[in-house]
């Protein structure tokens, strides 16, 4: 395909991904904040079945929300649903990720330094670990274990953990990160449209037919919605780490990615117990503290300048020679490189003062991340980023 056409494609399908994301994870953090405000009802209220309610003011009007404890006596002529948010995000995540992960395995899935291993071997692997993380997770939610809401967690976060490493011995960094990230959120959109879904129609239908009510699936769809708010804030992260490779292109990229998740879902357990009015705020210092903490342990080695690397060791021809055959491909006014035709990120390193302007980036993403080149497609060895970082550590000013 050509380029030009993948990076279009790429760009709308991003856009339409966010914004569908937007309306689904803001939906869930208001039916969630939503639940946690009712309060108890007057009396008339509760004679006519509701179980809470609250007032709020919003756009310059006032909003009366209700709640039944179980359902109203008749059904209304208009209930609105939400589930298209839920499925358009899936949708569209899965397009853009087959777009750029499996139209592009060679380029962005396969990373010969980790695994050398087929494209189409790849595809069927990661499709398989999506496949293959709702069955394990619906399953799990379909025993006793959903009684046991700890239980359940850590037996998840022990799963989600296992299934990071192995895909982080099997692909990219990038194509890792991303694998794990489309396991969560395919168990999101299954639960709504496997159980939460499936629950409320049954709920509408018993109204409808004047039947007895089953509480059961009330609790299996509140059960599902629990699991899919407090997935959101490591969702969230996955999707814009890719922006990130200090993270995702860690040697432990998979440890880290846990205690992330531990990090966030910390963050949004905070937020939902203070919709209850019985937060704990030790457990956003724990999280603040956990992030330094990791900040520090995956913080890259400095370049240590001495005696032993003077500055006229160091000659900027040599910087401009390793630079134009490693880096130019991809960065320049005319790149040469047959997937990025254009210089990415804006970084264009054509001249020496190219290369002092972007001295930081080259430091950030050459030099400690390692994931410039990407996927280290033209071989910068070691000796070459140490030079390099020689020479940023001396003030990129040697002649």
């Amino acid at each position: 395909m050509d380029p030009y056409i993948t990076e279009w494609l790429n760009l709308i399908l991003r856009f339409a991904h966010v914004i569908t994301g937007i309306a689904w994870i803001g939906a869930s953090f208001y039916f969630v904040w939503l639940d946690n405000h009712l309060e108890k009802p007057p009396q008339w209220k509760s004679d006519k079945g509701i179980g809470g309610d609250l007032w709020a003011i919003h756009g310059g009007g006032f909003y009366e929300v209700a709640k039944y404890k179980h359902a109203p006596e008749q059904m209304p002529k208009l209930l609105h649903w939400f589930k298209w948010e839920a499925y358009s995000t899936w949708l569209t995540g899965f397009v853009l990720l087959a777009l750029m992960f499996y139209l592009g395995a060679e380029t962005y899935l396969i990373d010969p330094s980790v695994s050398d291993i087929s494209p189409a071997l790849a595809i069927t692997i990661g499709l398989a670990s999506i496949a293959g993380g709702w069955l394990v997770y619906d399953l799990l939610c379909r025993t006793k274990l959903s009684e046991h809401g700890v239980v359940l967690g850590i037996i998840l976060m022990v799963l989600i953990c296992g299934l990071s490493y192995v895909l982080s011995q099997t692909f990219s960094a990038r194509g890792a990160f991303m694998h794990v990230g489309a396991v969560v959120g395919t168990i999101m959109a299954g639960n709504v449209f496997f159980t939460i879904m499936p629950s409320q129609r049954a709920l509408v239908s018993s109204v409808e037919k004047g039947e007895p009510v089953d509480p059961s699936w009330g609790a299996k769809a509140k059960l599902r919605s629990t699991h899919n708010t407090y997935a959101t804030l490591p969702l969230i992260f996955i999707m814009i780490s890719n922006h990130y490779p200090m993270i995702f292109n860690h040697q432990y990229n998979w440890a880290v990615l846990m205690v992330i998740f531990i990090i966030t879902a910390a963050i949004r357990q905070y937020f939902v117990a203070r919709h209850k009015g019985n937060e704990n705020k030790m457990v956003l210092v724990a999280a603040a503290l956990l992030t330094v903490a990791l900040m520090i342990a995956i913080a890259p080695k400095k370049i240590e300048t001495s005696a032993q690397t003077p500055q006229n060791t160091i000659e900027v021809a040599q910087v401009k020679s390793i630079i134009n055959e490693r880096c130019t491909a991809c960065h320049s006014k005319k790149n040469t490189d047959q997937i990025f035709t254009v210089a990415q990120g804006g970084v264009i390193l054509d001249t020496l003062d190219d290369m002092k302007r972007w001295a930081p980036r080259i430091q950030a993403r050459a030099i400690d991340a390692k994931d410039m080149p990407f996927i280290n497609k033209t071989k910068m060895t070691g000796e070459e980023r140490s030079y390099i970082a020689q020479w940023i550590a001396q003030g990129a000013n040697v002649k």
